[in-house]
């Protein structure tokens, strides 16, 4: 077997974004939203489902988890140590998160303290690498309330970061655009696009389109209910996303000069004294390449390309074949 050398201007490396749905089978509208009875996150969080959970088509899209800086609305871990609860585990989580430290809290206008939040963490296969910024239309329906969400990116033309997370803020618009009446935006949280999480103040702003948070500490609230209620209600009910993820890819550039690999070396072609069964091929030698294997320098088959069809070759033709490698 001859091996021919790829040389150092025989490849390329390339990079490309793939933009697809986010939610289950690419699509990037979800419009039906289940809860399981079973949930297994008690007090911390609350799966969301595509479908009903008892059918085995089902499979958890997000999840839902609502915080309070004090631990107001969520049963106490232990009943003889006030204040340490769920809610207080899961803004301690976040806020930890996103500024990398427990002393900053929560505040979406650079102001005032968010002493609540709801947190919305996209299930981690969903979105591959990242969600795509402007992608984001939420909407939210409590009574005769109703508000949609998008996030920011085409308002600024800043990548704004919190320590090493990219973030954009939650505004009242669609497709990262704020509506045409909302001059001065007001802020109702913020995307982490790399980490999964839209994170909701729950202080205030948007009580009119959620029903107020408990903040009862005796029995367990429950207050992630009323932000999936919200999501869910209406006639219309939408959480619309894109995932993104950046492929990598490497180009060879396989040569095959007129003089290369017009000679087979399948055995089937001479008989069992040696001879030649196709007697053409003596003065015209011919083979179909269908397959290039590539090879370390060991020998060692890596990998493997295969042609859609066999490509004819002799010595009157040449060819290049471009295999590319995705990673």
């Amino acid at each position: 077997m001859s091996f021919s050398r790829y040389a150092t201007d025989d490849s390329v490396i390339s990079a490309e974004t793939i933009v697809r749905g986010l939610w289950i089978g690419d699509t990037y509208t979800l419009s039906t939203f289940y809860t399981s009875s079973t949930n297994p996150g008690g007090e911390y969080y609350i799966d969301v489902y595509d479908d009903n959970p008892s059918t085995t088509t089902a499979s958890v899209q997000f999840d839902i988890q609502y915080g309070h800086i004090a631990g107001s609305g969520s049963f106490p871990i232990n009943p003889n140590v006030r204040g340490y609860s769920p809610s207080r585990v899961v803004y301690g989580q976040y806020r930890n998160l996103v500024y990398g430290t427990e002393d900053t809290n929560f505040s979406f206008d650079g102001v005032n303290t968010a002493n609540q939040i709801y947190v919305i963490n996209i299930s981690r296969e969903r979105y591959k690498q990242s969600i795509q910024p402007g992608s984001l239309n939420l909407r939210l329906v409590s009574g005769s309330q109703r508000i949609q969400l998008t996030d920011d990116s085409n308002t600024t033309s800043l990548t704004r970061f919190l320590g090493e997370n990219r973030i954009f803020y939650i505004i009242s618009g669609s497709n990262g655009n704020a509506y045409t009446a909302a001059a001065s935006a007001s802020y109702y949280g913020m995307m982490l696009p790399d980490l999964g999480v839209i994170i909701l103040d729950a202080s205030g702003s948007l009580t009119p389109y959620i029903a107020s948070a408990s903040l009862a500490t005796g029995s367990a609230q429950n207050n992630q209910l009323k932000l999936f209620t919200s999501i869910s209600s209406g006639s219309s009910p939408s959480f619309q996303l894109q995932s993104q993820e950046i492929v990598s890819s490497r180009y060879f550039f396989t040569r095959i000069k007129n003089s290369e690999f017009n000679y087979t070396t399948n055995p089937s072609i001479i008989d069992d004294n040696g001879n030649l069964l196709y007697s053409t091929l003596i003065n015209n030698p011919q083979t179909f390449i269908t397959t290039v294997g590539m090879y370390n320098d060991n020998n060692e088959l890596l990998a493997v390309a295969k042609l859609s069809k066999p490509l004819v070759k002799d010595f009157t033709k040449e060819a290049l074949i471009r295999i590319k490698l995705d990673y």
